[in-house]
């Protein structure tokens, strides 16, 4: 018996990229809804879509603007949105929405797959979080708070452990500037905070600092640690 294929919503004005989507997702065994505007992507959320992928150029209804309304008829389905180049504080907007993953056009079929994949896997981590994280020679033992590199033991501070924690908890997602300051500090500080953290993090757990193997940068937008192998 084949398994039932995993159901992906395309939200797209634009012909060619639906069609792109279509013919690129199609032959990894995806099945694809389509929905050339934001009224008919509502409409098919009655079809239980297991991710999204959302243009922010719609015609008709504004994408930050459907991205709430999705989210405030289901709050944990993935989304990945598509936006232009160079448009960083649209994608900023769209994650702290609730957006999973961004992706710029125009963009390549294997990104777009990883992207796909790792917010899928982010999904079922949260509904049934694993005690210990694993990615590559890094380690997290989220109950005993024990984080190792390959054998090496890594004693951080108790905010470096909370950085850690969260972003392990929400690995393989971009995590923006605001939800990690909102998160460790519980309310809006200097963004300088999180940088100087992030580089003793980096310091402790990467073999070369200057090249970050796990905790990665999204360039104007927040930080994003590596999937889980």
């Amino acid at each position: 018996m084949t398994a039932t294929p995993i159901k992906v919503l395309v939200i797209d004005d634009e012909p060619p990229i639906r069609k792109l989507l279509r013919m690129g997702l199609s032959t990894q065994g995806y099945e694809i809804l389509e929905a050339s505007n934001g009224k008919i992507g509502l409409e098919l959320l009655a079809q239980d879509p297991a991710l999204i992928i959302l243009d922010l150029g719609l015609p008709d209804i504004q994408g930050h603007e459907l991205l709430r309304m999705i989210r405030g008829r289901n709050d944990s389905v993935p989304i990945v949105v598509l936006s232009s180049r160079g448009d960083e504080a649209g994608k900023v907007q769209a994650l702290d929405l609730g957006a999973d993953d961004y992706l710029t056009k125009p963009f390549g079929m294997d990104e777009l797959l990883a992207r796909m994949r790792a917010a899928l896997r982010h999904q079922l981590q949260v509904h049934g979080e694993r005690p210990v994280f694993k990615s590559g020679d890094l380690s997290v033992d989220l109950v005993r708070r024990i984080v190792k590199v390959g054998e090496r033991d890594v004693k951080l501070s108790p905010k470096e452990y909370e950085l850690l924690r969260v972003l392990v908890q929400h690995a393989g997602k971009v995590l923006t500037h605001r939800f990690l300051l909102n998160e460790l500090w519980d309310e809006l500080t200097d963004a300088q905070y999180l940088r100087v953290y992030v580089r003793q993090l980096r310091q402790k757990i990467e073999v070369d600092p200057e090249r970050p193997q796990f905790v990665l940068t999204e360039t104007g937008i927040g930080y994003r640690l590596r999937a889980p192998d």
